[in-house]
This record gives C-alpha cells, sequence and structure tokens, in this order.
C-alpha cells in the first residue's frame, strides 16, 4: 500500500486498546448512567448467502481441502515469483523498459486463470492495467467494483541476505508463504481471481455485474495504472456508476482482548502534502558571515513550525470520532469514565472539547488521529565548510486531517513563515503565488509541493445505516464466524481512520461507498510491510511506539501464513456471494 499504511486501521485499535487499559487520566463525570452501546456504535448480525446457501457451503468444503489448498499456495508463490516493483522516478508506460516486468506477470495470470480469462471480458488499460468484466443477468443494479494493485516495492539489493527466504522466492513451506508482496498486495490480487475462478468452476452466473480492476504503480505515483484506470472506469460506467467499492486496507485482530475479535474497514483517509522549504541566499566566505546563513534562517522556519503543532479535535461525523466510540461501546479495557465522555460527547458540546484534551494527556500518539500532522523528515543544504550555504531545502510530510484541506494546510504554513521572510529580508514565493515579505536582498524563501503528489482528504464513506457498510460488516462477521480458525467468537466491526493512500483516492467519483478492507488477520503475517520478511507492521509508525506496544508487533518476523490466505478467499467468496442477492 502507498506510504506503507494498510493495516494502520487496527493498529491504532491495538493503541488504544493497550492505552487505555492503564488506570492512570480518569475522567470523572457528573452524570451516571449506562453507555448505549447500540447508538455509540450500531452492530449487524453475521450475514450469510441466502440463496447461494448450497454453493457457499459447497465452495467452503473445497477450500478446505489440501489439494486447492496447495494449489492456491502455488497460485500466489507463482505471482510473487514474478518482481514486479515499482520505482518512484519510472518514466511513462512505453519509454521506460523496467515495466516489461508487468507483461511477465500478465502471462502468468493468463496461464494460471484460463477460465477467468475466457468468461469474463478482459480489459488493458495504459499496456498494464487490467480490468475484468463479469456481466451480471440483469442490469437494474449498479455494478461492485473489487480492485488490487500488482506492483510491490522494490527489494533494497543490501538487506536481500537477511530474508529467512529469497524475497521473489514464493516458498511455501508448510506455515508461511514467503517473499515481497505476499501481504502488500498479490495475496488480494490473486485470491480475487482464484474466487472468481472457483465460483465459475461451479457454474455461477451473477445477476449483478462485478468488475475487477488492478492498477500496477500503487507503490508509487499511482497516474500510469489507477490514474489511468479511472478514465477508462468513469467513461464506461459513469460518475457514482458503481454501489461499492472494495480495496486493500484495515485488517482484524484481537484488539479488545478476551474473546472479541476487532474487524476495521477503513472509511477515511488523511490527505497528503509534503512541502518543500526552500532558502536561497547570497554565496561568500564563511569569515565573513551574514548574521544567520540559509541554514539559519531555514532553522528558524522548522522551529517556527514545530513550535505551533496543529491543534487537534474531533468532529462527530469523522471517523477519529466514530473510532472512539466503537471503543466505549464494546471495548472491555476502557474505563466506565472514558466510555461516559465519550457518549456525552454525542450531543455536549463542552464534552466534545474537552475529550481531545484528556487523550492526549493519556498519550500524545492520540494526536495521529484527531488532526494533522507534520514531520520534517528531509534537510539539504550546503556544500564545503568555508562557503556560505547558497541554497538549502527542508521537506515537511503532512498527513491532512479529515476536515482540513490541502488548501488550508498551504495558508497556515504561509501565516507561520511569513513573518521569517520577512525578518530576514527574502521575497516569499508560496506554493506558487507570490507573498509581499522583504525587499530579497536578503534572498528568497520558496513554498512548494516537493514532488506534486498532495492529496485532499477522501470524502468519508457513509457508515450510519448505509447498506453497503452494513453487507460488509455482516459478510465480514459470517466470514469469521463460520471459520474453522475463529469459531463464533464475537465480532465487532468498527470503521477505521487511514493516514495513508490507496489507488482509491483516483476513484472517488466511482461511489460514496469505499471501504479499504483486506480480511487478514494480526497473526497472519510475519516482519514488517515493505522492510525484510514483508509483513504487516508500520515501521515508520513504529518507531514512535512506547516499547509495550512496538513489541506486540516486531515479534513477528517473516511471510503471510497459508492458512490466513485461505480465510482471504472465503471472505471474498462471501462478499461476491452476498452482493449479488442485495437489492
Amino acid at each position: 500500500m502507498h506510504k506503507a499504511q494498510s493495516r494502520f486501521g487496527i493498529l491504532l485499535w491495538y493503541y488504544i486498546s493497550t492505552a487505555f487499559a492503564s488506570p492512570a487520566n480518569q475522567f470523572p463525570l457528573s452524570q451516571e448512567k449506562a453507555v448505549d452501546q447500540s447508538a455509540l456504535c450500531p452492530q449487524v448480525p453475521p450475514l450469510l448467502p441466502s440463496k447461494h446457501t448450497k454453493l457457499d457451503i459447497v465452495l467452503d468444503t473445497l477450500y478446505n481441502q489440501n489439494v486447492f489448498q496447495h494449489s492456491a499456495f502455488e497460485a500466489l508463490g507463482g505471482a510473487i515469483r514474478v518482481p514486479t516493483e515499482s520505482y518512484d522516478d519510472l518514466g511513462p508506460v512505453g519509454d521506460d523498459p523496467r515495466w516489461d516486468t508487468f507483461a511477465l506477470l500478465h502471462a502468468y495470470l493468463e496461464r494460471t486463470f484460463p477460465q477467468v480469462y475466457a468468461s469474463l471480458e478482459v480489459a488493458k488499460v495504459n499496456t498494464y492495467g487490467l480490468v475484468f468484466h463479469w456481466q451480471g443477468s440483469e442490469d437494474t443494479h449498479l455494478p461492485v467494483l473489487i480492485t488490487a494493485h500488482q506492483d510491490v516495492v522494490p527489494v533494497e539489493p543490501n538487506t536481500v541476505d537477511q530474508w529467512v527466504q529469497p524475497p521473489y522466492s514464493g516458498y511455501y513451506d508448510g506455515t508461511w508463504i514467503w517473499g515481497r508482496g505476499a501481504v502488500d498486495d498479490k495475496s488480494d490480487l490473486i485470491s480475487i481471481l482464484i474466487t472468481v475462478d472457483s465460483l465459475l468452476k461451479e457454474s455461477f452466473k451473477p445477476t449483478r455485474t462485478f468488475v475487477l480492476a488492478f492498477g500496477f504503480d500503487e507503490e508509487a505515483s499511482s497516474r500510469e495504472g489507477a490514474g489511468h484506470l479511472i478514465t477508462y472506469l468513469e467513461s464506461r460506467y459513469g460518475t457514482n456508476g458503481f454501489v461499492t467499492l472494495l480495496d486493500e486496507g484495515g485488517g482484524y485482530g484481537a484488539s479488545f482482548g478476551g474473546d472479541i475479535i476487532l474487524a476495521a474497514p477503513c472509511t477515511g483517509e488523511k490527505g497528503y502534502l509534503d512541502a518543500r522549504i526552500e532558502v536561497t541566499t547570497p554565496g561568500g566566505h564563511s569569515s565573513v558571515p551574514p548574521p544567520h546563513t540559509g541554514i539559519g534562517i531555514l532553522a528558524a522556519a522548522i522551529v517556527a513550525l514545530e513550535s505551533k503543532p496543529h491543534p487537534t479535535s474531533l468532529a462527530r461525523n469523522g471517523t477519529a470520532f466514530e473510532m472512539l466510540e466503537c471503543a466505549a461501546a464494546h471495548d472491555p479495557n476502557l474505563p466506565e469514565q472514558v466510555k461516559l465522555l465519550v457518549q456525552a460527547a454525542k450531543t455536549d458540546d463542552e464534552a466534545l472539547r474537552r475529550l481531545p484534551e484528556q487523550l492526549l494527556k493519556l498519550d500524545p500518539v492520540f494526536a495521529a488521529i484527531m488532526g494533522t500532522t507534520q514531520a520534517v523528515d528531509l534537510v539539504h543544504g550546503g556544500v564545503k565548510v568555508n562557503a556560505l550555504p547558497e541554497k538549502v531545502d527542508a521537506v515537511v510530510n503532512h498527513r491532512i486531517a479529515e476536515d482540513s484541506s490541502v488548501e488550508e494546510l498551504q495558508k497556515r504554513m504561509t501565516e507561520i513563515l511569513l513573518p521569517i521572510a520577512s525578518a530576514n529580508d527574502l521575497t516569499l514565493d508560496s506554493f506558487g503565488a507570490n507573498v509581499t515579505a522583504g525587499s530579497g536582498k536578503g534572498g528568497h524563501m520558496a513554498l512548494s509541493d516537493a514532488w506534486a503528489t498532495s492529496i485532499e482528504p477522501a470524502p468519508k464513506t457513509p457508515t450510519d445505516s448505509a447498506y453497503p457498510y452494513q453487507i460488509l460488516s455482516g459478510t465480514i462477521k459470517s466470514a469469521l464466524n463460520s471459520s474453522k480458525v475463529y469459531g463464533n467468537r464475537t465480532v465487532i466491526v468498527s470503521p477505521s481512520l487511514a493516514v495513508g493512500n490507496t489507488d482509491t483516492r483516483w476513484y472517488w467519483n466511482l461511489t460514496r461507498h469505499i471501504f479499504r478492507y483486506s480480511h487478514i488477520g494480526e497473526d497472519d503475517v510475519y516482519a514488517g510491510i515493505h522492510t525484510v520478511n514483508e509483513g504487516a507492521i508500520f515501521e515508520y509508525l513504529s518507531s514512535s511506539l512506547p516499547d509495550r506496544f512496538r513489541t506486540t508487533w516486531l515479534d513477528h518476523h517473516a511471510a503471510l501464513l497459508a492458512r490466513g490466505f485461505v480465510e482471504r478467499i472465503r471472505f471474498h467468496t462471501k462478499f461476491i456471494l452476498n452482493w449479488d442477492e442485495s437489492t
């Protein structure tokens, strides 16, 4: 997943559950009343296919057979063995020969799933984007869009000897399936195709149309893949032409402890901006320095930004508040005082104001879900110790809150840095606009979108009484409750917030009901996503977490649990059958 975040929703739930288990920071309320679970975080019952009950049972039986499982594991392993790496500096398709590896993957998919290619209409978009159109028998219902991506993050050459198995081995050792892409995201890609292939072999003919769309540069810019797929999909199906969209995203785990399983599909995504601050100043010899060199001015700009962190808040209609509501309704570790404060915040403005303050006292990490974050990650400047630096720059990474925007963030940066430019007699260019500052004798400051990759916060997916969310929730529950691994444990489904972005950032016009969810448990992965041995913890986040939390995830060290891959196929099957029956 782009920017390494596909499991962040479930990761945040682990953090919330761990933090709330602490007896510190109790939140007294004068009211004494029970928390209304149904009002805070309503749940739907498990949803099993009714018209397709027999088919569902037949396929569940098939999926539990050793012959099928070994075939499925080899199908995934074969896809992993094609190193479809996407790089940030790739040129356009047709100009850069590094794209050619995707032709090898296409040939493999066609050999492995001949019935899918023969039965579905297949289109190739910008050469390597794949769209499978599975026509339903009725055109009265909007189609369902299911997506995944074909590419993987490149393997760092000097880490190859640290892999338990070679990074593109696709090796199944009897327990794990090894290799880059085993988790992100070839497991989704192959699970979807195996599901469709299995349904076709049972002579299933859908009533509703299903469309499968697979991009090929999600780990880079997405422009060549999903950036072209959106034009094709919108021209063929129209704006709001799909009833729902399922992409990779949050998973499930025992976040609330005990016998409760929490599934956390991402229903919102933060926005994104890498803001570059560039300072150019006159050169000269270091023996005759100005009061502040370019590096000093840049340092002052960084200090000004970091001394004014973005305010945190909770909007009642935001995903972060929904997450807290579900914790208040269903987390047995959550102190009763916290539950009551969350419940009061639904209607009481004072309680809503107090809630973020109290959460930040509990732990500053809650700022990550309650507002825009900023991190100064890159600094460049200076070429020689006795020469004044003439051009220096820093890049500040931002994850933009749902209730904010790229424009609002840019305006705020300008307001904070304008006094720095004025004080040092710099002119200021802010995101393409000239802003009055100094005379320019001291130099120039420029603010820009570092790589033109800014993304607005995603439109929030409806969850309150929205039947696409109910179908997804019911399907997740039925897949887990009918599993031989998880049995009849209580399953709670909660919305969650993604801080990175998937290919769905291109697809907002296709449907309001976008879900980022991969049916994968926290025990189904081994090591870090995008890291050595490919698993599912986020290296960029884990370094900031306290030891008690980080250790829970970093004790794992390698690939995808094979039985978890079977669970994903079971989920995709029930998802298609349930949607085929829906009206």
